[in-house]
């Protein structure tokens, strides 16, 4: 068994239950070559002075050294942990998650999977998506597989780990199918009433951004009668569902002309009326300089561009991109409209990204009204001992 001992002080964040172990505060480890070496070792965890911490996967080329599986002496890592929070995590959304068929199933360190994303979209016909995105938790694929198909009755697992941090933790890039059937080219699923085109094998993250379903009901419910500006658009999820909830018209813009494609096809899909929907293949920065020149406006404008911060040293450049694009979007929004801006980057917190929206209104000159917090749904809890699962934060904004 490979123990880890920390060094004295070092125990502090793991009673206070949070997960990740870095190199830094490690004093020693015990064990034999072969475990040192091994990415996912399970390892047991221990103050200087040898009291039990934790069981936690040991990646020895990650920063995140370890990550705790159970701060319980008496819960060994075993198919029966996989099977339970398997079982737990599915009751949890089954029990809250309404009115669609792409759910979060299993959200990282929050189910107790740390490293762990699973998506399941189509119910039993469809198809389970994973993510093992640590040495942990692909030590364990098999079982874990095993116990997804078991606890939902969805026979087809496909793997998607083809996001860069799996080679901080030194594992390949992999994708194909785990279980079961091929996916489609194309899987249809259903939110809050309208049908959506998702790409399981190539689309972004598992194919949809499932995180955002919550806030695509909440611009559903302010768009009638407005005229919609969806920028970074991806598929049009915001841009249906605005179209859903009557937008006279609706601009989506997107650098990527196959997921504007996808776009155009979910609006044939739900027969909703083509020439209230325009798709731009193009530039969103460019374009909003180009048309505040232009003195063009909108009554609801949707800003949800990608990562811009992926690590903390990446802050200060991400802020001023953020500051730039809600300095446009304030600006191009009319008198009496609702920016929805977000940022999906986990190094930029709450508190500094409201802050950059406020400094960007202030150089629009706009005394912007904040309405609501924005975040993930239900289905991407967050634990109060591990706020860094808190990646996705947002805001929507009056101007007067």
């Amino acid at each position: 068994m490979l123990t880890i001992t920390l060094k004295p002080g070092k125990e502090k964040s793991l009673l206070r239950r949070h997960p990740w172990i870095f190199p830094t505060a490690i004093d020693r480890i015990d064990g034999k070559p072969e475990e040192k070496n091994k990415p996912g070792t399970t390892a047991v965890v221990q103050s200087s002075s040898g009291q039990f911490l934790a069981r936690a996967a040991y990646s020895p080329q990650s920063q995140i050294r370890a990550r705790v599986w159970s701060f319980s002496e008496n819960e060994p890592v075993d198919h029966a942990l996989i099977k339970r929070r398997v079982k737990k995590a599915l009751a949890y959304r089954l029990a809250t998650i309404k009115d669609t068929d792409a759910i979060r199933l299993i959200f990282g360190e929050a189910d107790g999977f740390p490293g762990l994303v699973a998506d399941w979209y189509g119910g039993v016909q469809g198809h389970v998506v994973c993510q093992f995105q640590s040495a942990g938790v692909e030590a364990w694929k098999a079982p874990i597989v095993q116990a997804l198909i078991a606890e939902t009755g969805c026979p087809n697992v496909y793997e998607r780990s083809d996001a860069s941090v799996r080679e901080r933790e030194g594992l390949p890039l992999v994708t194909g199918t785990l279980a079961g059937a091929e996916p489609p080219d194309e899987t249809l699923v259903t939110e809050n009433g309208v049908r959506y085109a998702v790409d399981i094998r190539t689309g972004h993250k598992t194919g949809f951004y499932i995180d955002q379903r919550d806030n695509r009901r909440l611009v559903m419910e302010h768009a009638a009668g407005r005229d919609v500006l969806n920028c970074f658009c991806y598929t049009g999820g915001f841009s249906l569902a605005a179209l859903k909830g009557g937008a006279s018209s609706v601009v989506s813009i997107d650098s990527s002309g196959e997921a504007l494609a996808i776009g155009q096809r979910n609006v044939a899909l739900n027969g909703f009326d083509a020439s209230r929907a325009e798709w731009w293949d193009a530039d969103v920065f460019k374009t909003l300089r180009t048309l505040r020149e232009q003195g063009k406006s909108f009554d609801l404008i949707v800003l949800d561009p990608p990562k811009f911060a992926s690590s903390p040293g990446q802050v200060e450049r991400a802020a001023r991109a953020y500051k730039d694009i809600n300095l446009l979007g304030f600006q191009l929004l009319r008198p009496g409209g609702l920016l929805f801006t977000y940022s999906c980057s986990g190094a930029i917190s709450a508190d500094l990204f409201q802050k950059i929206v406020a400094g960007a209104a202030n150089d629009a000159k706009v005394d912007a009204h904040i309405l609501r917090r924005l975040s993930a749904g239900v289905d991407h809890p967050m634990t109060t001992s591990f706020p860094e699962g808190e990646y996705l934060k947002g805001l929507m904004l009056h101007k007067p």
